[in-house]
């Protein structure tokens, strides 16, 4: 599938937000949790006016996933990924993915932080992140922990073969 990964609008909210919320109910959580996290799955103009957001757009200009950045002067913060359940297994969350974390190297990031569902901890594992701990919260009256993942952003290195020797 050719897609092509563009700078979000204020015109892609709606988008994005019915994207984020279908993706999140593809796991089977319930309808409840669903609608306590209305606000964290909601995208507004404003925050793709202030945030790094991207989308990933097929052929006929339809956006079948996207990301978005965050980053105070310590750290970048993968604040969304959320690919439409369609599209799973497409490789449209790989790029991505691939593109937040070139975005984060031109942005001269060192590292790229996470917090990762766990039905999504696998995939960013597969893409280079490493599980550095857990953040947990308060649902309804139970703990929930959710993996806590870097990305190194830094160039690798280049190997001694690499250099010709």
């Amino acid at each position: 599938m050719a897609i092509e990964i563009v700078r979000a609008t204020r015109a892609n909210a709606v988008r994005l937000t019915q994207i984020a919320h279908s993706a999140k109910s593809f796991w089977g959580y319930p309808s409840r949790w669903i609608e306590l996290w209305r606000n964290q799955l909601t995208v507004s103009g404003d925050y793709i006016d202030t945030h790094e957001v991207y989308a990933a757009m097929d052929a006929e200009n339809f956006i079948l996933g996207f990301y978005a950045l965050s980053s105070d002067r310590s750290r970048l913060t993968l604040e969304h990924l959320w690919v439409q359940p369609s599209s799973f297994g497409a490789g449209v969350g790989r790029a991505l993915f691939m593109h937040a974390v070139d975005r984060g190297r031109q942005m001269g990031a060192a590292m790229l932080e996470l917090e990762s569902d766990p039905h999504a901890e696998g995939f960013y594992q597969r893409m280079g992140a490493v599980t550095v701990g857990e953040v947990t919260y308060e649902m309804e009256g139970q703990l929930r922990s959710l993996p806590l993942l870097v990305m190194p952003l830094a160039p690798a290195a280049p190997s001694a073969q690499s250099k010709g020797e």
